[in-house]
């Protein structure tokens, strides 16, 4: 079920009933998700579902639902499965041959490239880069990409990430999408370099959203 990823008003009717009336819902962050059901004056069961939990959530969720009890998965904020543990959740259920709706709604790479001004008729979404193994590998291959790429970034990495991206593809068009639809929102627009000094220039906090054109070919000159 999807959440708001800041702005509290940004849930649907369906899923406002939906968290009033399951028997349980699954939260990656409970403390998070009772702020929520707070505004909205819900009150009902919560349980931890993460990725440092799973092994053990997975299989006593499935089989509440199993017995009957109608569940919800809610992520920190957006659509669970979306960079995030939700999908093992998904694929055990579908394994059971239970029923798993989805509540659209919010998604933080979706807002950032509607509003980029980059091409949106084909993009990959990337979501958090590797940060170790695989990571040079990665940009490497990405660095051919045609698409528009989305990535997720954390804000002690993103000076790091826009450094890598100068190096493995070039100098290309941006848009850095911060804090999407809290108080200090921000959309910068402009180049990998530019984007590198004003990171250079500003306090960084916050989650990001990172929209970078794909290779046009002239703004990649490696072999």
């Amino acid at each position: 079920m999807s959440t708001p990823i800041g702005n509290l008003g940004d849930i649907t009717y369906r899923a406002i009933h939906i968290l009033k009336n399951v028997d349980l819902i699954a939260a990656e962050d409970t403390r998070k998700t009772r702020i929520l059901l707070q505004q909205y004056e819900i009150s009902n069961k919560l349980s931890s579902y993460h990725s440092y939990n799973l092994k053990r959530e997975t299989p006593r969720l499935v089989q509440l639902l199993l017995d009957g009890s109608a569940v919800a998965l809610v992520t920190d904020a957006g659509t669970p499965g979306i960079s995030d543990p939700g999908y093992q959740l998904v694929q055990a259920c579908i394994k059971e041959q239970i029923r798993v709706i989805p509540i659209p709604g919010p998604s933080a790479f979706l807002a950032a490239i509607a509003v980029s001004g980059l091409s949106s008729h084909r993009f990959v979404y990337e979501g958090f880069l590797p940060v170790k193994k695989g990571r040079k590998t990665r940009l490497e291959q990405l660095a051919k990409e045609q698409r528009t790429i989305i990535l997720y970034e954390s804000p002690h990495r993103i000076r790091k990430t826009v450094d890598e991206l100068i190096a493995y593809w070039g100098d290309r068009k941006c848009v850095l999408a911060r804090e999407i639809t809290k108080k200090f929102e921000e959309f910068f627009r402009g180049n990998l370099t530019e984007l590198k000094e004003h990171l250079t220039l500003t306090k960084i906090r916050g989650e990001m959203v990172l929209v970078i054109e794909g290779n046009s070919g002239k703004n990649y000159d490696r072999s």
